[in-house]
């Protein structure tokens, strides 16, 4: 018999991550210790669950991306240190008395929402091990029924313990209490939901982040939509939660528009289900006719959704005296030569790349991964110089380039006539083995890894390299990673990875050289530097060994980790 060795406990991945979690621990001040203390079981549960899950092979039912680790430590502990990473910098400013009392309070129940949700998660993957595992014994079953019981009781205490520090009644405690509950819940289903629709598309641990970033964002949807109908009903404040909403309503037109198109397929599939039961439709026409016909219903509803139900929601709920689209175009020619020249200068670059990628892409036999680093570049060319001069108009250009990107994305899966199988070659060019026939990732993952940061550093800031985290990391440090490593690498990080220390070393470096060269530009814009170059050093460093050591999808989490590593 050939025996058959256990995975290692301590991973590459785990140890970046665990170093990660360290450098967060030690800026923690002490108003944040509760928050912090929980992160650290968070880290400790999550990396129990992934150790067990990966070692018994229980949670191969779940239907992952084939090839990739779980990822579920990296997952679970990203978004929570993330907003406590916030946290750490808007303490800074309440004791300069630069911001609000409510905007801690908004943020702490922020970082509960999402520590809760990844907790949930966790709950969820330890009982779906444990219904794997059906032949340990009664007992063994009952005293893992009462440790998960026990955490439960045990976030729940420290919420209520966390909130009657900032001084809420018990009926808001309560009522606080529920809705981060709901967060973890709706996490759970939305990310089962997602495995089963889009089955070997994404590890545990991306889909973990995708569902809980998804709950969290689109939660202040629901929070101000519900504060709103309760005033308009003169039935109070339902939820006491909103109050602290009012602060961050700068994107409400971009949650509209997302959340108006990731709902769209929902209701456009309810719609054609409705539609392919009633004979008359069914029986008559050709195939080449029903496609047609099923474009056309496509194009009507998506109009009626984007243009005329999700701008009336956001005028209730935002107050707009006109059209959002209205108010967009009035935003964007309030100052017309610098912002119009700039979408010039954006779609002239588009145009020239893709056409040029594209080519070498069917005619050369330059690797893919390769092929996709220049995209990374052209991001940086692209956002650098916005970042710097019209961050305000950036922020609106990001939103509508991933409606742009989601609407495409649907067309293709749905194959709409006459565009889906045009969109759907177009995209294959660029695929690699993390993404797949049902679904492709990566350029979404590059935007939003770009353009996150941006969004996170839209109210305060003192960290002016902060916004710039995506692009430095992805634009500058991935693809030197990527190519040196592809061309000179010879001494790999591991014997079964690709990843090379020459292409590591060559990734930190041209990041911390392009810091030393955007700082002086930075300086002359106005901002002022405060954070001292060990701390940039170690968040490099950090970032570049995760995208040494991981086995997830890159994009998605190192600007995230740099970003947090930069707030601190």
């Amino acid at each position: 018999m050939t025996s058959v060795s256990a995975p290692p406990l301590l991973t590459g991945e785990r140890a970046v991550v665990v170093l990660f979690i360290a450098c967060i621990m030690f800026s923690l001040p002490p108003s944040l210790l509760l928050p912090g203390g929980f992160l650290s079981f968070l880290s400790f549960f999550a990396l129990c669950v992934e150790i067990r899950g990966e070692s018994s092979g229980s949670l191969s039912q779940l239907k992952t991306r084939p090839g990739a680790s779980s990822g579920i430590l990296l997952g679970a502990v990203t978004l929570p240190a993330l907003m406590l990473s916030k946290l750490i910098q808007l303490s800074r400013a309440l004791s300069l008395d630069e911001i609000h009392l409510g905007e801690v309070d908004y943020l702490q129940m922020q970082y509960w929402a999402a520590s809760i949700s990844c907790f949930a998660v966790l709950i969820f993957l330890s009982l779906v091990i444990l219904a794997a595992q059906s032949s340990r014994s009664a007992s063994c079953r009952v005293q893992c029924a009462k440790f998960i019981f026990g955490c439960i009781v045990l976030v729940a205490a420290l919420y209520n313990i966390s909130t009657t520090v900032i001084t809420l009644t018990g009926m808001q405690t309560a009522t606080n209490l529920l809705w981060v509950l709901f967060h973890g819940l709706a996490t759970v289903k939305l990310m089962q939901h997602l495995l089963e629709t889009f089955p070997s598309c994404a590890s545990i641990g991306e889909t973990l982040l995708v569902t809980a970033g998804l709950v969290l964002y689109f939660g202040d949807i629901s929070a101000c939509t519900i504060a709103k109908a309760s005033a308009f009903l003169n039935y109070g404040n339902l939820l006491d939660a909103c109050q602290f909403i009012s602060y961050i309503r700068r994107h409400l037109s971009m949650q509209g528009l997302l959340l108006g198109l990731l709902l769209f397929p929902v209701a456009f599939k309810f719609l054609l289900h409705t539609l392919d039961s009633l004979p008359s439709v069914t029986s008559s026409g050709t195939r080449m006719q029903n496609e047609r016909r099923r474009s056309l219903i496509f194009f009507v509803s998506f109009g009626l959704v984007m243009i005329v139900v999700m701008p009336l929601w956001m005028q209730f709920v935002q107050d707009f005296q006109t059209h959002p689209l209205l108010w967009v175009a009035a935003f964007v020619f309030s100052e017309p030569a610098k912002r119009l020249s700039l979408c010039t200068y954006w779609v002239c670059l588009i145009y020239v790349s893709v056409r040029r990628f594209y080519y070498i892409s069917k005619n050369s036999k330059t690797e893919r991964i390769l092929l996709r680093k220049y995209y990374h570049l052209m991001a940086v060319s692209m956002f650098v110089p916005a970042v710097i001069f019209q961050p305000k108009f950036l922020d609106l250009a990001f939103g509508a380039a991933l409606a742009v990107f989601l609407t495409l994305e649907i067309i293709r899966i749905w194959r709409i006539w006459p565009l889906g199988q045009l969109v759907h070659q177009f995209m294959n060019a660029f695929t690699d083995h993390r993404d797949s026939e049902l679904l492709i990732v990566s350029h979404f993952s590059l935007l939003l890894g770009c353009a996150l940061p941006i969004w996170l550093s839209s109210g305060y800031n003192d960290r002016p390299l902060a916004p710039f985290a995506g692009i430095l990391s992805l634009g500058i440090g991935d693809t030197m990673a990527s190519m040196v490593g592809h061309k000179y690498g010879v001494l790999r990080w591991s014997k079964t990875g690709k990843k090379t220390i020459e292409g590591t070393a060559a990734g930190i470096t041209s990041v911390l050289a392009a810091c030393s060269v955007l700082l002086p530009v930075l300086a002359s814009a106005g901002y002022i530097f405060t954070q001292h170059w060990l701390y940039l050093f170690l968040a490099v460093t950090v970032s570049g060994l995760l995208e040494a050591y991981t086995a997830q999808l890159d994009n998605a989490f190192i600007p995230l980790v740099f970003y947090s590593l930069l707030c601190l």
